[in-house]
């Protein structure tokens, strides 16, 4: 699936079965609130928090999945065609950073 596909999708899906989007504000709120359930996953499956009873069911890849269909629509709100922002984005880290991180001794 393309992005540009992706955003097609989701905007088809919120004006159907979602009926229509929430605010950007709201929307924002609720990326926040899916990030921190990525993080939290991996806290306790890569770092040293353990996962408690109630952790069961964690799905990162769902849960990764969450946090991308809000910045879709987030990106639908407001107008920005992701695969251009991300192909431009690409291309200022790669000036930016050519070689900034083949110096950077810590990852020697």
């Amino acid at each position: 699936m393309q992005i540009s596909e992706a955003q097609q999708l989701v905007d088809k899906w919120i004006n159907t079965t979602g009926i229509r989007y929430f605010n950007e504000l709201t929307n924002t709120a609720i990326l926040m609130e899916e990030v921190g359930e990525v993080a939290r996953i991996m806290a306790r499956q890569y770092g040293e928090q353990s996962f408690k009873k109630s952790d069961t069911e964690v799905n990162l890849a769902d849960e990764m999945a969450d946090v991308l269909f809000v910045l879709i629509c987030l990106a639908n709100q407001t107008g920005i065609d992701l695969t251009e922002a991300l192909e431009k984005n690409l291309v200022k880290k790669s000036i930016r950073d050519a070689d900034r991180h083949k110096n950077n001794e810590k990852l020697k």
